[in-house]
């Protein structure tokens, strides 16, 4: 596969997919390398395995094991308390800790976010909307009102300014929130998080966490002049594509941010840049981790698929992993159709690679509604198609294993 500069790894279903194994194939011999994190936060769970080694990426990049940087850019939400355990995990596994760059005004997501937003799942019950629990859409939701807190600020607070900080934001806006998210008119707030919204305790040890984990990061303002600096760029996006927050589709059920090239073609374009490349990453079958509608849904076992998911694991807000089928040639292709149309002019100036991981586990066959195809045959339906210029299979859990092949 050749080089290229500006890459974009994307998930084509809704999530789980396999983008931390795509981004270690891009990152692997690519010179000085840094991934961008720029959708979503720290909710992701990309897992990487390499040599003796597997780890669960949430705000590094998912090319930190080859040696590549991490750089948050200003619509990433990070945590910054969960930011400090990462990273010790890493250097466990590595004995180091991979560099990470941050846009100034990059929003950080606060604890009571991820209260708000656990206690929201809880209280829906069935009803819930398939949050993971880790407060991002309560970030989102935060900063349009108004309240953000950004990594720039926090290099000039100390703890008891960022606990100021914090409590006059549970003053000010979580009470509006708790009223928009209908509690005390349709739900009852749960008593385990009404108390953890009140105890000040809570602020404290987040504000701790948060500034001591500051040290990891390092700002930059000449974003042009960074990426100049580098010989490979990866964004690397959270969710699914169907996941996106425009799509109505599946709405309520998706995510607040942009899953698919709309941000990346926006941050490159701001500096001349555009996407060189764009790997579209879907397992064998296809997952969905949460609530919301998911087609041709199955039972695990009518799939045929063998092994078991390590990364996926039941959680209360999110429950047990779901299965599907992809549905038709059609449907497999229409997501993808429509997020390349947001490149201003594709032509011969972006290679489009679709990516197939958990192939060991059907077969080495794509489970379509009515029919089970192999990469080859798969390949022959697409071809006519125009959308993608090869295809890359994955057998194992290694990224050196994966297979691209031209069409």
């Amino acid at each position: 596969m050749k080089k290229v500069k500006y890459n974009v790894v994307i998930g084509k279903n809704f999530g789980d997919e396999g983008k931390g194994m795509a981004v270690d194939m891009l990152s692997t011999d690519a010179g000085r390398t840094v991934v961008i994190r720029h959708n979503g936060g720290s909710q992701s769970g990309h897992t990487v395995e390499k040599d003796d080694i597997r780890f669960v990426f949430h705000a590094l990049g998912s090319g930190s094991l080859c040696g590549a940087d991490t750089f948050w850019a200003d619509t990433f939400f990070p945590d910054l308390y969960k930011l400090g355990e990462e990273c010790s995990a890493f250097w466990a596994l590595t004995g180091f800790v991979p560099r990470i760059y941050a846009m100034p005004d990059a929003q950080i997501t606060l604890i009571d976010d991820v209260l708000l937003n656990m206690a929201a799942e809880v209280a829906r019950g069935a009803d819930r909307h398939g949050s993971c629990g880790m407060g991002i859409y309560e970030a989102y939701c935060r900063s349009e009102a108004g309240f953000a807190v950004t990594v720039e600020e926090l290099v000039h607070m100390n703890s008891e300014q960022l606990v100021m900080r914090m409590a006059e934001i549970r003053r000010q806006y979580v009470p509006v929130r708790l009223a928009a998210l209908g509690f005390g008119d349709k739900y009852a707030l749960p008593e385990e998080y009404a108390e953890l919204l009140e105890n000040s305790a809570v602020l404290e040890n987040a504000a701790e966490s948060i500034l001591a984990n500051l040290k990891y990061v390092q700002i930059i303002t000449d974003v042009k002049a960074f990426l100049d600096s580098y010989d490979t760029v990866i964004f690397e996006n959270g969710q699914g594509l169907l996941l996106d927050s425009e799509n109505t589709e599946f709405a309520p059920h998706v995510t607040a941010s942009r899953t698919g090239l709309h941000n990346p073609v926006a941050f490159l374009s701001r500096f001349g840049f555009v996407p060189e490349r764009v790997v579209y990453v879907t397992r064998s079958y296809v997952t969905r981790h949460g609530a919301g509608p998911l087609p041709f849904e199955c039972k695990r076992e009518h799939l045929g698929i063998e092994g078991s998911d390590l990364t996926n694991i039941p959680n209360p807000w999110q429950e047990s992993l779901r299965y599907a089928s992809h549905g038709t040639i059609t449907d497999f292709i229409k997501p993808v159709a429509k997020d390349l149309s947001l490149l201003p002019e594709r032509g011969n100036k972006c290679e489009c690679l679709l990516l197939i991981t958990h192939l060991n586990e059907t077969d080495g066959k794509i489970l379509l509604k009515e029919e089970a195809l192999d990469a080859e045959g798969l390949g022959c339906r697409l071809e006519c198609e125009t959308v993608f210029d090869s295809i890359a299979e994955s057998y194992t859990r290694f990224s050196k294993d994966i297979i691209v092949k031209d069409f």
